[in-house]
């Protein structure tokens, strides 16, 4: 039976992931904006915008390490204000050099709240005994979407860039404090079962949903990184305009994700993750094909609502893996993400460079049939244990 407490920390988790979206986006949307005050050329910025998921990639691991000893929620509630801090200094920075370095700082506190926020999913979910997990992803698309809306109404106002980024942050160390106590203690997100059988996490099942996932990323590092910058410069459209195409992806992650919990349920995860691959490709061939700016952002639209499905389930899978509550699988797979951010900015700055963006965002395109093809890796998997008050295992996704 679901308590007040379990309620009490799904609206905390909620806050942390609107929070963590809000900002992502935010920044991202800024990207043309920092492209014309440094004067980076498409091939540059491809280097910058890898930088960011490298050390994310480090803040992970960090947070995997924190988490076992002190519990996700501490790691939550420093990252998130790191992260929110660190957005602010991207808008302020005036020269190269401390752009990089405040870069670096974003990329280690995303890190660590990406890990620290699904750990603390996984075993909201754990404890509800039923699929949540989308739900909360469909908060981050939320609160990308705000983050996104920010850009596109505040894209003309004079220091736009501080200004836009301030504000947001200012929100979301708001949201952050007001989500901390909420945020389950160590001893209610871990299990007491904790002998080797439950904390030996196996490999293969991991590799194959996360690859599943580092695809669905780099479609995604497309859209986040690169989205704007098409519709700009490719399309021809305002920048206001052009962070719409975000906001369209996200706005349709959300409606995407308000109904995937029922959906696996009803259906289960590999169908689910089939059709939703199959979909996501449809929308990345629109996306190339498009020759007006509302052609192009309903691609990303379409996009969203076949992707919204993937990041879900695989944390899913790495809760099952993981019926202790360690927070070691979540931690694994949560590093194929920015292996998948990183190959998508560094490809689609590659090919964009010499072929043009619109045939980049055809290389995704082709990727995602591999998330089709790995659908079978989410297969539910029986779990050896459940919580302490034995809530029953989560094996529909």
């Amino acid at each position: 039976m679901v308590g007040s407490r379990d309620r009490l920390a799904r609206t905390g988790v909620a806050g942390v992931y609107f929070v963590q979206g809000m900002c992502f986006a935010a920044l991202l949307t800024r990207v043309p904006a920092l492209q014309e005050k440094f004067g980076f050329s498409e091939g540059q910025l491809s280097l910058v915008l890898l930088a960011v998921p490298v050390v994310a990639g480090v803040g992970s691991v960090l947070a995997g390490l924190l988490a076992t000893r002190f519990g996700s929620a501490i790691v939550l509630r420093v990252g998130g204000l790191g992260v929110c801090a660190s957005i602010v200094g991207t808008g302020l920075v005036a020269s190269r050099t401390t752009l990089y370095l405040d870069l670096a700082a974003v990329g280690l506190f995303l890190g660590l709240v990406d890990a620290a926020m699904n750990m603390q999913g996984v075993a909201v979910q754990r404890r509800y005994g039923r699929p949540v997990l989308a739900s909360f992803h469909g908060v981050w698309s939320a609160g990308a979407i705000a983050g996104a809306l920010a850009t596109a109404v505040t894209a003309h106002w004079r220091w736009a860039l501080g200004s836009a980024l301030g504000a947001v942050a200012l929100l979301g160390a708001a949201i952050a404090l007001a989500a901390g106590p909420r945020l389950l203690r160590p001893a209610e997100e871990v299990s007491p079962v904790r002998d080797n059988a439950v904390t030996r996490i196996p490999w293969a099942p991991i590799v194959a949903v996360g690859t599943a996932m580092m695809l669905m990323y780099i479609a995604d590092s497309a859209t986040s990184n690169w989205s704007a910058v098409y519709l700009h410069t490719g399309l021809h459209s305002s920048q206001g305009v052009a962070a719409l195409g975000l906001a369209a992806y996200q706005t349709c992650m959300v409606v995407g994700r308000a109904f995937a919990d029922r959906l696996v349920a009803r259906h289960g995860p590999v169908r689910a993750v089939s059709i939703g691959g199959a979909v996501g490709v449809l929308g990345l061939l629109v996306v190339v094909v498009a020759r007006s700016p509302a052609v192009g952002i309903a691609g990303f639209a379409v996009l969203g609502l076949g992707l919204c499905v993937v990041v879900p389930q695989s944390f899913s899978v790495a809760g099952q893996l993981d019926p202790g509550g360690t927070g070691i699988a979540v931690a694994r797979v949560n590093l194929f993400n920015y292996v998948g951010f990183v190959v998508g900015a560094a490809l689609i700055g590659l090919v964009a460079q010499s072929r043009g963006l619109r045939a980049a965002f055809l290389v995704p395109a082709v990727l995602a049939v591999g998330i089709v093809v790995l659908a079978r890796s989410f297969r539910p998997r029986a779990v050896a244990a459940g919580d302490a008050r034995g809530v029953r295992p989560v094996v529909g996704g």
